[in-house]
């Protein structure tokens, strides 16, 4: 996977709401109903990370789910996270 640059990931952020470039990464933050819809939607984006075998950094504080997305192997952000990105926008709504 090739690193985009600053230049690249600024304008494929405006595809994305509620995503910014925060650290090296890809960040959001969702807030769910409980903590069982928070953990519900965790689930459901660890079998897509899986099939895509790229993993989120993430915490959960009850129904809080802040997500963190950067390709190690190419030190930045890639296709692979705006990817990513887009399939928990999907999953979460």
């Amino acid at each position: 996977m090739i690193k985009y640059t600053q230049a690249q990931i600024t304008e494929k952020l405006a595809q994305f709401e509620g995503w910014q470039y925060v650290e090296g990464g890809l960040f959001a933050s969702f807030e769910f109903e409980n903590f069982k819809e928070a953990f519900s939607a965790m689930t459901r984006i660890s079998y897509e990370a899986e099939r895509l075998n790229h993993h989120p950094e993430w915490t959960n504080v009850y129904n809080t789910l802040e997500i963190f997305l950067s390709t190690h192997d190419a030190d930045g952000v890639t296709e692979k996270d705006f990817e990513l990105a887009a399939i928990i926008d999907l999953l979460i709504g």
